[in-house]
């Protein structure tokens, strides 16, 4: 049996169709956050890269003003972002006399904040996919339910309660529950990469932060680690 979703459209009553309206505006949604934090994660990872080698020369060599410099000139970058933190506290802390273990603490209590704010920001949106994900069936399934009522007015009207006469109207309600599904379905699926991809952006920040640290508080370069998506030719952690 085909469906002729335009004829479907024309034959449902009001409500039905502001269901279909609601579950459409919901799949729209979804679709742009996730094309929204794809983008976002592709863009922060490259210019990360590129801030990577950029600073990496001045990281050797333990120029912090420099590498805070290098950072200002890429915003749109979480490490760079995050770099800036640490190494403006940490140098302003030290010019300021204070000693250089207590001046890494303190970098590291704002590169804490700053992750939080990150954090944050990087899961922005990810709340329609969830919402639409748990939400969906049951909307699909209002429609059903109305569609279903709409049948029962039919039977009531023409006072007949064949299949010839409920057969279509029941079947347009069932319609609207499969509907549901097929927004419900890819939301979670999409919800759970999401929340992966971002959960190792954050953690390789956390540990590009980590490394950060250890290299202010001891004054040498840290060691690279591949499992971080570090360069071998650069001491800053790049999130993968």
């Amino acid at each position: 049996m085909e469906l002729d979703l335009v004829e479907i459209w024309h034959s449902m009553n009001l409500l039905v169709r502001g269901v279909v309206v609601v579950l459409t505006l919901q799949a729209i949604a979804c679709i742009a956050v996730v094309i929204d934090r794809m983008v976002l994660l592709r863009a922060s990872s490259r210019r990360s890269v590129v801030f990577a080698r950029e600073a990496a020369e001045a990281m050797a060599a333990g120029d912090y003003a420099a590498v805070v410099e290098i950072a200002q000139k890429h915003p749109e970058s979480h490490l760079a972002v995050f770099a800036e933190t640490g190494l403006s506290i940490f140098t302003a802390r030290l010019a300021e006399g204070m000693p250089r273990e207590k001046a890494a603490e303190l970098a590291a209590r704002a590169l804490t904040r700053k992750g939080e704010m990150l954090s944050e920001s990087l899961n922005k949106g990810m709340n329609v996919l969830a919402s639409t994900g748990s939400t969906a069936p049951f909307i699909g399934l209002l429609g059903t339910v109305l569609g279903i009522l709409n049948a029962f007015k039919l039977i009531a009207s023409e006072g007949s309660g064949g299949m010839g006469t409920i057969g279509a109207a029941i079947g347009e309600a069932l319609v609207v529950t499969g509907y549901g599904l097929l927004v419900a379905i890819p939301a979670v699926l999409c919800f759970n990469a999401l929340s992966g991809r971002i959960a190792r952006y954050e953690s390789g920040l956390a540990n590009a932060g980590s490394e950060l640290i250890d290299q202010l508080e001891s004054g040498t370069s840290p060691t690279p680690r591949a499992s971080i998506g570090v360069e071998a030719r650069s001491p800053i952690a790049v999130p993968a």
